[in-house]
């Protein structure tokens, strides 16, 4: 028995970002390079991150953790 569980982030992106008011985005720096996977809100333009982006194997779980395929997922700069 452990004292510190560890959080399931797939229940955690869908139960506080919805689908419907939410939109999944890669924000990448145009300066670094740096990718961080976001989700924005449709309404207001404001992106929360959820994790950074490393190599494409973090893209696609961040595409699977919000139910996308990796590539359908838009970059904004």
């Amino acid at each position: 028995m452990s004292l510190f569980k560890k959080k399931n982030t797939t229940e955690l992106i869908s139960s506080q970002y919805p689908l419907d008011k939410f939109e999944p985005v890669i924000r990448s720096s145009v300066c670094t390079g740096e990718r961080t996977a976001c989700m924005r809100n449709r309404e207001t333009g404001k992106r929360y991150e959820i994790m950074l982006i490393r190599d494409s194997e973090d893209l696609a779980e961040f595409g699977k953790k919000c139910g996308m395929d990796a590539e359908s997922i838009r970059t904004v700069y």
